[in-house]
């Protein structure tokens, strides 16, 4: 598993999330969102994570696109 540094209190720094493969392990999901370990998952039980999660077996995923799109970050585009 790819090594995610994280920025203190703001989670990942924009080129970190524009790095993340088109799924992610939930914890760098919570790092992203400035939440800790046990309130992801919380979220997750209750269907209020604030993007799409997969459970896949008995891992969850974030779906990359989705964390962006509910952070409002969008890949620079070319002129």
């Amino acid at each position: 598993m790819p090594s995610y540094t994280t920025t203190a209190r703001r989670g990942l720094t924009r080129e970190e999330l524009l790095k993340l493969p088109a799924s992610a392990p939930l914890e760098i999901g919570n790092k992203a969102f400035g939440i800790g370990r046990t309130t992801g998952y919380a979220l997750v039980k209750r269907g209020e994570y604030p993007c799409k999660v997969l459970r896949l077996g008995n891992a969850y995923r974030v779906i990359t696109a989705d964390l962006l799109r509910v952070l409002g970050v969008e890949p620079d585009t070319e002129a």
